[in-house]
């Protein structure tokens, strides 16, 4: 039963990855879109607990450290693509279940047999073919910092996703708080990114003013003219693409935030019925639907890396199936 669960969490969080990859095409406000996608999982959740009725005890406040695991880990992530190589940092996102497995081990004595230790390692090794597609090397690697942190933190929100159901918290609560937190965190990081845009514009501003008292000056000399203009920017401004407004990338990522919540109410019951190591394996599948509609929807050529290792990864998905 855990495997469908997770199988289900994979195909949710697979098209949270389309709709995030069409999305990124856009001119958007990142951190106001996942303000979006946390506002509409805390709303949901606490609907959802309010219809079922259940029961908000002490241990549903890890969701808190959920929220901020998350936080830190999407974060991250896109701290990663900004400055580094988006292929080495993808590659880490494929590597969560590593930590995960290794940490549930030390923490809960948690073993795979043979067979399942088997699926593990031809799942992982698909994972990365998919991720490693791309030019890396030893020499490449901007970024690797921030990809190290995605993969632990994401290593360490699917550990606390298991903590919960061990200590029993309630799954819609604990999901409450946890949307809620990244929430109030993700909203202090569009305020705190607005607020440096101000100064930013106050600064070229500034600058206009500066160069404006210079133009008499200027003007006497065209030629010296036409050079301040070049230097400071003082000449016809380029054209600025106007991004999505604010209230359409909200509600934007609150349909987004759809997905992504299904996809961690699903997650729940996975880990409470399931090994750790494997259900976050199954889940990191997800990037099979993102590849999948890169390939049919993008109309992009596989390399013989990702087919190679798209096989490898539903090979280990049968083996594993079977072993469950």
């Amino acid at each position: 039963m855990w495997f469908l669960f997770a199988a289900a969490s994979a195909l949710c969080f697979g098209l949270r990855g389309i709709l995030y990859q069409w999305t990124s095409q856009r001119p958007i406000d990142r951190n106001l879109l996942l303000l979006g996608v946390y506002a509409s999982g805390t709303l949901i959740a606490l609907f959802a607990a309010a219809v079922t009725g259940q029961a908000w005890t002490k241990p549903v406040w890890i969701g808190t450290l959920l929220g901020l695991f998350s936080f830190v880990s999407n974060a991250a992530m896109y701290k990663g693509y900004s400055v580094g190589k988006a292929s080495l940092v993808a590659m880490f996102t494929g590597l969560p279940p590593v930590v995960v497995v290794l940490f549930a081990y030390v923490l809960w004595g948690e073993k795979l047999n043979t067979a399942q230790l088997a699926a593990f390692i031809v799942i992982v090794a698909g994972i990365l073919m998919i991720r490693y597609s791309n030019d890396i090397s030893l020499k490449n690697l901007q970024g690797a910092h921030w990809g190290a942190i995605t993969m632990l933190f994401f290593g360490l929100t699917d550990l606390s996703s298991k903590q919960a159901t061990l200590i029993g918290a309630a799954t819609l609560p604990t999901l409450a708080l946890m949307y809620g937190t990244g929430s109030l965190l993700f909203a202090a990081s569009w305020l705190l990114g607005r607020k440096q845009e101000a100064f930013a514009r106050a600064a070229t501003q500034a600058g206009l003013e500066e160069a404006a008292a210079g133009k008499e000056e200027a003007t006497a000399s065209p030629v010296r003219a036409a050079s301040s203009a070049v230097a400071t920017g003082s000449g016809p401004a380029p054209a600025i693409a106007r991004g999505w407004s604010p209230s359409r990338t909200l509600i934007w990522g609150m349909f987004v935030g759809i997905t992504n919540v299904c996809g961690m109410i699903l997650a729940m019951p996975a880990f409470a019925a399931g090994v750790t190591g494997l259900v976050s394996v199954v889940i990191a599948m997800n990037v099979v639907l993102v590849l999948l509609y890169a390939r049919f929807g993008l109309k992009e050529k596989f390399s013989r890396l990702e087919s190679g290792g798209l096989l490898l990864a539903l090979i280990g998905i049968i083996v594993l199936r079977l072993a469950a």
